[in-house]
């Protein structure tokens, strides 16, 4: 693996910075031969404000990530490059940045859905990952779908449902989130 470029520490953002990120878009993290695809909800602030996924403090994505053994290490946001050397990809099932997944249509997250199966028709990743399951039921109309892998596939692109990593998901604490991410890696990499 190339070496990592430096790369920036967190800083703390004004409400005006903030704001000023709403309606954003983030680019995706992807590359041929990926092992999985992960797909948020959408960017938050803190991410439009930055330009990396799951950025926002108190996110516990890359916690997650690393817990279950996808990477070597936490990584920040600022090295969302690295995940294709880890066989990852990144984005989101709506692009647009948004304070909260509550502001996004229910009419957003289906039109997020098909862009999302056009992406993995293009990019053919073993297997998709998509990191909140009341977003997903709607995004693929499967109301009852729950944490876990998924009937759905796109082509030859295995589905799998995970919770939502945010801070705000009580539902789910490190360990339980580690344990869901686990799953998910050990079927798309083995033991």
């Amino acid at each position: 693996m190339d070496p990592a470029p430096a790369t920036p520490l967190p800083r703390r953002y004004t409400r005006a910075e903030l704001e000023a990120a709403r309606d954003r878009t983030l680019e995706d993290v992807v590359a041929p031969n990926l092992r999985v695809l992960f797909c948020g909800i959408n960017p938050g602030l803190y991410s439009g404000a930055t330009g990396w996924h799951f950025a926002r403090p108190g996110n516990r994505f890359w916690v997650a990530l690393h817990g279950a053994g996808f990477t070597d290490r936490v990584l920040r946001p600022s090295e969302q490059h690295l995940l294709p050397h880890f066989g990852l990809g990144i984005t989101n099932l709506v692009n647009r940045t948004t304070a909260s997944a509550a502001e996004l249509s229910d009419d957003e997250l289906r039109a997020g859905g098909e862009r999302l199966r056009a992406l993995v028709r293009e990019w053919t990743p073993d297997w998709l990952g998509v990191v909140g399951i009341a977003a997903y039921r709607v995004a693929f109309d499967a109301p009852t779908a729950s944490v876990g892998r998924q009937p759905l596939t796109i082509g030859d692109t295995h589905v799998w449902a995970l919770p939502n990593p945010s801070g705000l998901n009580a539902h789910y604490q490190v360990p339980e989130l580690v344990a869901a991410f686990r799953e998910l890696r050990e079927a798309a990499f083995g033991q």
